[in-house]
């Protein structure tokens, strides 16, 4: 095996997530940004967020609703 082939790893490897978490880890990067994290994701923090671009969301439970009715 070439040992040139290979990059370098390192075992504290800082990330840093936009809201201010920062941990370490192993990686070929020294340094990581992330947008999510466990800190700040919806499904960890329990709050859930809906982005309705348009009245999509409102339009789906409409159709979905209708289609219940109807059997």
């Amino acid at each position: 095996m070439k040992a040139s082939t290979h990059p370098e790893f390192f075992t504290d490897a800082v990330v840093t997530c936009v809201c201010g978490n920062t941990f370490t880890t192993g990686s070929t990067l020294h340094e990581l940004k992330t947008e999510v994290c466990s800190r700040c994701h919806p499904f960890y923090t329990g709050t859930q967020r809906i982005v309705d671009t348009g009245g999509q969301v409102e339009r789906f439970r409409r159709r979905a609703a209708a289609k219940a009715a109807r059997g």
